[in-house]
């Protein structure tokens, strides 16, 4: 059963790495980004967001599983949808987002082979016919079209207009027909093969509505036509709670109760009926007579310490006051009989359904646990403490999290999932842990469940990697303790969120940890002495976005940075009251900044702006020293910057959707995320970065899409850690700025809602960077040591001076 499960997981993972889209007819600039480009490869993806079957699926040959995960790396838009051919060569995928389009992708060579555009707002679902000649697709409800299409002539051949919400969609076996179904609507839709083969023109699509009869105002959340004996049969579930089939008469013929509180997904087959409900509960029917076969396994309960799950009799030992996530998407593979279920708290199990019989005997495969909401930060600093390739993230899930990237030297071996080794929850309401929207069937509710959540917004890891800082959106101030992972302390340290940490350098002597919020001010915390308040600093006149320190001339100095245009510098003073930092020089720009870094000389500080500049200041004098372009396109905002500790190279992120990498003395752009430039230049995208070494990871945090009354920004972190690869986080969150819709094709982690919903895209991006720029950052990291060590030793603050002891 291991190997199966081994070779399964590698051949998703071979399917979900990064697709190199091949262009004909390439320009000079085209070919220039696609050589930037080259530089990072996508390697590996933690996260899920599939909101039901329709961001699930399963080629029935091959058992070869496909969601989707965030923004297409080549379109940027966001894939709410997609689906297997019939013979598992190619998938199809639905997106939102400005001029959305239905794509075609060859599976082997992960490269288009189609684009059908013809929907306005987006597409909320997709599906091919069993002969492989058409593909329909169903946009949202406010684009109100049906649309079948010829794909390989790439031309609509029949079409008509849907008044309500469609959740789902499939075609009965002989491709005669296919049926939608959603809000009080199950339609049966006709095509005429002899109209759309011989006429070039779109003709109407002939549409009958199912008889529903009393159900009539009920939500359907999926459809399924029947296969084999019941090809006559169409299957759908309602979120009441109820299986129903309809006859070839379109007549709803029977139901049956599923005797839960809510019902969100099946999969049907020849055989078996699989109905996903709430509390992780599946249950299996026979599609024959509607006989209830059993119930499936549950998955873990939330709040489980996955730490101490080492066995598989834990995942089934329930405990009757226990809550379990919702399920919200399954599929079957009739080659292995493996069922495939994504849960509302983002997590993936595969379980072995091959004995129905005895259902103790169905057996887990394969699972994976994810962050179930935006994540707003990751923090891999503290070798000392963390095993090599580990890092950490926190979420508005109220959790903090310790991966393991390599899967090597991990702390503790779960039986839940390879990556995740801990968690950390700060709040005892297991509500946070559940992404609501997933089950749900309206968006605007979502939102404002979304905006309530308290969440972890910034992480850092003290130098020695004994404790771990965090600062939530209420701004309360916690630390942990890195060994045991327990709480120390818990303040509320400011009025409004905290967003940024930042603890001093061993070469400053001295062991201070600042806070900076939303409220204006900066706390500036003792940490050798039970973190104690030394002095609270108000010179700011709105929010503070970076602070950072640095041992400079013999002198600690402290810069922040923030929304009111200004750059502050100070330097600490022992006086008679204790530890002081005062400033000496105060800098005003013309445009916002929004994050700042120290090279590792600490000559230097780089500043991102509002206008796509780096401005890099001279920590001494607080005199500009240079100033070049940190993005290559010529609209957005530079959100965040990140310098690696070799200080040849400076990580930036724009709101026009690129995220590269320069060098820090030249400004030449060496490395880029994204090879094609986007439509979309309303989305803010902005990485929180922390270069490491050469490691960097993309974390999609949150999405939220574009209504008229409703503006977001996107941002990102980067990472940089040993290994050659790169850490990269994706968030959202309210601004001025306007936003058409941001996005990301990967059959790996992404969904689809209604447009007035939150999308949330709590995933990770491993990337693994060129050897030739991880030789020259080891290179220079080989020269800087010594030369550094001999500097620190002159920079060191003297002790009578800033002892704070």
């Amino acid at each position: 059963m291991a190997r199966h499960g081994s070779a399964r997981r590698h051949r998703i993972k071979n399917l979900l790495r990064s697709p190199s889209i091949k262009l004909r007819r390439r320009s000079g600039t085209a070919r220039h980004k696609e050589d930037l480009s080259d530089k990072v490869t996508l390697e590996k993806v933690l996260g899920i967001t599939a909101p039901g079957n329709r961001a699930l699926a399963c080629d029935a040959r091959t058992g070869l599983l496909a969601y989707p995960a965030g923004v297409s790396l080549c379109f940027r838009k966001a894939i709410t949808t997609l689906a297997f051919s019939p013979d598992g060569k190619y998938i199809v995928t639905g997106e939102s987002g400005h001029m959305p389009a239905v794509r075609v992708w060859e599976v082997l060579e992960r490269q288009q082979v189609a684009e059908l555009q013809e929907h306005k707002y987006g597409i909320a679902c997709v599906s091919f016919s069993p002969n492989g000649k058409y593909i329909v697709s169903v946009g949202y409800q406010h684009d109100m079209m049906v649309n079948v299409w010829n794909w390989k002539k790439n031309i609509v051949v029949a079409a008509n207009k849907v008044s309500s919400k469609v959740t789902a969609v499939s075609f009965s076996d002989d491709s005669s027909y296919f049926v939608t179904a959603g809000n009080r609507h199950v339609k049966f839709w006709y095509l005429d093969h002899a109209k759309t083969s011989k006429v070039n023109a779109t003709v109407p699509l002939l549409g009958r509505s199912g008889l529903l009869g009393e159900l009539r105002n009920n939500f359907f959340s999926d459809v399924a036509c029947g296969r084999g004996r019941q090809a006559s049969s169409t299957f759908c579930i309602t979120s009441s709670g109820l299986l129903c089939e309809f006859n070839d008469r379109r007549l709803l013929d029977k139901w049956v109760e599923l005797r839960t509180s809510q019902a969100t997904c099946l999969s049907v087959t020849d055989e078996l009926i699989f109905c996903g409900c709430s509390d992780g509960t599946v249950r299996a029917f026979s599609p024959v007579n509607l006989h209830f076969l059993c119930t499936l396994p549950r998955p873990h309960c939330l709040g489980a310490d996955i730490a101490s799950m080492v066995d598989a009799s834990q995942l089934f030992s329930c405990r009757s006051e226990a809550r379990y996530p919702d399920t919200v998407a399954v599929t079957y593979d009739p080659t292995n009989r493996w069922l495939s279920c994504v849960y509302n708290d983002h997590s993936v199990y595969v379980w072995d359904v091959r004995d129905l019989r005895d259902p103790r005997r169905a057996g887990k495969l394969y699972s994976a646990l994810y962050h179930s909401s935006c994540v707003w930060s990751l923090e891999v600093r503290g070798e000392v403490r963390l095993p090599s390739g580990s890092f950490l993230s926190c979420s508005s899930d109220n959790t903090i999290r310790l991966w393991s990237i390599d899967g090597v030297n991990v702390i503790n071996r779960n039986i839940l999932s390879h990556d995740l080794q801990k968690v950390i929850y700060v709040d005892e309401n297991i509500t946070s842990l559940l992404d609501t929207e997933s089950t749900g069937e309206s968006g605007s509710e979502g939102q404002q469940t979304d905006q309530s959540r308290v969440g972890i917004r910034t992480l850092r890891v003290s130098p020695d990697g004994q404790h771990l800082a965090s600062g939530d959106r209420m701004g309360v101030l916690r630390i942990h303790d890195l060994d045991s992972m327990e709480e120390i302390m818990n303040v509320q340290a400011h009025d409004s969120e905290i967003l940024c940490l930042e603890f001093s350098k061993p070469d400053t002597g001295l062991q201070l940890l600042a806070t900076a919020s939303r409220d204006r001010l900066i706390h500036v915390l003792d940490a050798g002495r039970d973190y104690s308040l030394v002095q609270t600093l108000d010179e700011h006149s709105s929010s503070i976005t970076a602070v950072r320190f640095a041992a400079n001339e013999g002198k600690v100095r402290m810069i922040s940075c923030g929304a009111d245009k200004s750059v502050y510098f100070r330097t600490a003073q022992q006086l008679d009251n204790g530890l002081q930092f005062t400033r000496t020089h105060h800098v005003v720009r013309k445009t916002t900044l929004y994050d700042m870094d120290v090279e590792p000389t600490r000559k230097y500080a780089a500043v991102g702006c509002q206008d796509r500049s780096i401005r890099i200041f001279n920590i001494s004098n607080g005199k500009q020293k240079k100033l070049y372009k940190g993005s290559q396109g010529e609209d957005g905002t530079l959100i965040k910057v990140q310098i690696d500790p070799s200080g040849l190279y400076i990580a930036t992120s724009c709101s026009d959707k690129n995220i590269s990498i320069f060098d820090f003395y030249s400004g030449e752009c060496v490395a880029t995320m994204f090879g094609h430039s986007g439509q979309n230049t309303s989305s803010l995208l902005s990485p929180y970065c922390c270069i490491e070494d050469s490691l960097l990871c993309l974390m999609c945090l949150e999405y939220k899409r574009h209504t008229p009354d409703h503006r977001v920004w996107r941002q990102v972190s980067l990472t940089f850690t040993s290994t050659q690869k790169v850490v990269l986080h994706v968030n959202m969150v309210t601004s001025e700025f306007d936003l058409q819709e941001n996005v990301l094709m990967h059959p790996s982690n992404k969904r689809s809602i209604n447009e007035m919903c939150v999308c949330v895209l709590s995933c990770i991006f491993v990337w693994r960077l060129s050897p030739e720029l991880t030789i020259r950052m080891r290179q220079r990291l080989a020269d800087l040591r010594p030369s550094r060590s001999t500097q620190n030793s002159q920079n060191a603050p003297q002790q009578k001076v800033l002892n704070l002891r």
